[in-house]
């Protein structure tokens, strides 16, 4: 009787933690900045030296993108966090990488130099909505897979008017729904701002590893069928304020990805150094070869 009640509470225990975890919020910390044109070549090697100090320095991590299709000189930086508390600690974990590397003054010319390449800039954080998202990754490792074979990223930014969130998302759980029964499957992400923007807005993003890869999309009306697509731009003309659709590139060389992101493509995230790795080893072999060629003369004479 004890050890089946033992049982019992390990399992209540597993349940409760399985629980947490599908509960446990995400969020993106997401920082974006207007690059003057006649300083862009400045701002990525200022950039660079961040990325270094943070890659050297057991830093922060992020994902640098840019807008293609857009506003043009838009570059963004998004990382992920588990609250509020992780952004503030990871802040502190980045500034302290860089003054590491470069020393406080080091790091004041450093961010000085940064403001004189940047027009405007702004910090958002947003939560992950897995509720809306269809075919999301279903863990860790899946989304590091997903995120670093990906090259191109599609987004829709849709401005919800005051009283009409729960309609939008209806809408969008539609969507969910019809992503999921379609073949092959199609991965889109919903984050919502809750800090950073004005108003209530929503982002729905498509990665995909080509720019190519958006043509075989489906359209929403063939997602949805006629009269799914009549009722989706009946929502959207009433629940909408506005909406955008901004197609970004990943930038490999402005990036500090997580060590899972990069394994799924080191040759794109870190091409120096599988470059390097590569140069080395070939030269290993060379010598090794030099070395056998040597010891067979010796042994001819």
């Amino acid at each position: 009787m004890k050890r089946k009640a033992m049982w019992t509470a390990v399992a209540v225990v597993l349940l409760a933690t399985l629980a947490a975890g599908q509960e446990q919020q995400q969020y993106l910390d997401v920082y974006t900045v207007q690059v003057k044109p006649d300083k862009r070549a400045d701002f990525d090697a200022l950039t660079k030296k961040i990325v270094a100090a943070n890659r050297q320095n057991n830093g922060d991590s992020w994902l640098t993108i840019e807008t293609t299709y857009g506003p043009g000189d838009r570059v963004t930086f998004i990382s992920t966090r588990q609250g509020y508390g992780d952004a503030e600690k990871a802040s502190d974990t980045f500034y302290g990488a860089i003054q590491k590397a470069y020393g406080k003054p080091g790091t004041d010319k450093l961010f000085q130099d940064y403001n004189q390449c940047v027009v405007s800039s702004r910090s958002e954080f947003r939560r992950r909505r897995w509720d809306l998202s269809s075919n999301a990754p279903t863990d860790p490792a899946a989304m590091a897979k997903l995120l670093g074979e990906s090259r191109w990223l599609r987004t829709v930014v849709a401005h919800v008017r005051p009283g009409h969130s729960d309609t939008f998302e209806s809408l969008l759980k539609d969507l969910k729904a019809a992503r999921e029964e379609n073949s092959p499957p199609i991965t889109t992400l919903v984050s919502q701002a809750v800090a950073g923007q004005e108003g209530i807005v929503y982002y729905l993003t498509t990665l995909q590893d080509s720019m190519a890869a958006f043509d075989k999309l489906p359209s929403m009306q063939q997602l949805l069928g006629d009269e799914g697509y009549a009722k989706f731009l009946k929502t959207t003309a009433d629940a909408e304020v506005s909406a955008e659709t901004v197609i970004s590139r990943f930038l490999p060389e402005l990036s500090n990805p997580a060590e899972a992101v990069v394994a799924a493509a080191p040759d794109y995230w870190r091409p120096k150094a599988v470059m390097a790795a590569k140069a080395s080893a070939k030269k290993g072999m060379v010598n090794a070869a030099s070395t056998e060629k040597m010891e067979d003369k010796s042994q001819q004479h």
